[in-house]
């Protein structure tokens, strides 16, 4: 089997979980994403996890030494063997020069960098639309994506909710503060040589396709 270790860039709507999970199931590699990565250390209650539950239990922001320890201790277990998906990881260039070095002692190398592009207009219109299960059981969209009970969770058949952060204005908000610390982020991976750019508007199906044609 070939070792693939990948990182998806891209904003909240863009897409890449659910092509994490697909590339998953492809591959056979684990999907990683910081903010399960958090509350699994803090459930298991590890050394780093019981600091990082420090800050996340009074709302601050983890320190980003503190999310390189962790991400190393995950990189390192069985199931990364034949490589993983960093989830929307790192998000700044200080964080992709720590990670860079964390690789480096590790001996592993990143094989590519998928960065999902995506209009903002279309990406409102995406996380607008988005219904979440309160349960957990997954995710809808009132358009793209709709339930079979208009409303109602597939699953459990509770009521969808729309997240706070779905609303319009917070999401134009978060996009800007996205682009502007990932500019220099993409500039960094450019450099290197193992950056792509896949069309996230395009469907599922053709994303995904890209990213295995990438991939090959």
């Amino acid at each position: 089997m070939v070792r693939m270790r990948v990182i998806f860039l891209g904003p909240p709507g863009s897409g890449k979980g659910t092509q994490a999970k697909r590339l998953m199931s492809l591959l056979g590699i684990p999907q990683i994403s910081t903010g399960d990565l958090l509350r699994n250390a803090a459930r298991e209650g590890s050394r780093l996890g019981l600091e990082a539950k420090g800050y996340m239990d009074t709302g601050a922001l983890v320190p980003d030494g503190l999310v390189i320890a962790l991400l190393e201790e995950r990189i390192t277990q069985p199931d990364c063997g034949q490589g993983f998906i960093l989830d929307g990881f790192p998000r700044t260039r200080v964080q992709a020069e720590a990670l860079a070095k964390a690789l480096h002692l590790a001996r592993m190398d990143i094989d590519a960098v998928i960065n999902f592009e995506i209009d903002t207009g279309m990406l409102v219109e995406r996380l607008v639309g988005r219904r979440v299960c309160p349960r957990g059981h997954g995710e809808w969209h009132v358009r793209f994506n709709p339930p079979s009970k208009p409303g109602y969770c597939d699953t459990c058949g509770e009521g969808l909710i729309q997240r706070e952060d779905d609303q319009e204005e917070r999401i134009r908000k978060r996009f800007s503060a996205y682009r502007a610390d990932t500019e220099p982020l993409i500039e960094f991976y450019s450099a290197q040589k193992c950056l792509y750019t896949v069309n996230a508007l395009n469907e599922m199906d053709a994303v995904t396709e890209q990213i295995r044609s990438i991939l090959a």
